[in-house]
């Protein structure tokens, strides 16, 4: 699928649904709030979260006091979705629409959290670009969620990528180096699981 569908896709789904209709909702992030806090940073490092969409991560994380927050999605109603649900307080994000595939940064981050976007890229050249765009970038940190091999195959109607702790490792291991794995349960809003694996990385000094 190139870049102009997977936009129309993504476009279409967060036009015609909400929250309670698509698998991915979560009410609270724990999992990605608890790496983020196992890290021990200061409130003024840069944060991405990539494939962000309407998700409430950023919401948690202005409530801790994280100061220098960046959201990319590819879906530019998704985005608007999250800014219409902050208010006033959207004007503290930096919204980027995006695919990641296509993402050059002007910055870099200290922590790069990523649920639920990565298993979306089934090709070999889709998972270089990202992982080129994540080494010139990220100075610390990297969280990656995907569905994990007892995990759907599918999401929205698209096929993903299922990944074990050994092969998340492996596609990471020029750059990063992985600190710890976790597998939880995602209970969505029709009452299915879907079992993910978390993965936190540390940048591998140059």
């Amino acid at each position: 699928m190139d870049h102009t569908k997977r936009k129309d896709h993504w476009e279409r789904v967060y036009e015609t649904k909400n929250p309670v209709q698509v698998s991915w909702t979560q009410e609270i992030p724990k999992t990605s709030l608890d790496f983020i806090s196992s890290f021990n940073v200061t409130k003024d490092v840069k944060i991405i979260d990539i494939g962000g969409g309407d998700s409430k991560l950023v919401d948690y994380l202005l409530d801790k006091g994280f100061e220098n927050i960046t959201v990319l999605d590819i879906s530019e109603k998704a985005l608007e979705k999250a800014k219409n649900r902050l208010g006033d307080e959207a004007e503290k994000i930096n919204w980027v629409v995006g695919d990641i595939t296509e993402f050059e940064p002007n910055t870099t981050f200290d922590i790069w959290h990523d649920r639920a976007t990565f298993h979306f890229l089934t090709t070999t050249e889709q998972v270089s670009k990202y992982m080129e765009t994540a080494r010139k970038s990220v100075n610390s940190f990297m969280i990656i969620g995907t569905f994990s091999e007892n995990g759907p195959t599918k999401c929205s109607g698209l096929e993903i990528k299922q990944y074990t702790e050994q092969t998340l490792t492996e596609e990471l291991k020029n750059g990063f180096d992985k600190i710890s794995c976790v597998t939880e349960d995602h209970k969505t809003p029709f009452n299915t699981i879907q079992n993910f694996l978390f993965c936190s990385f540390k940048r591998q000094e140059n």
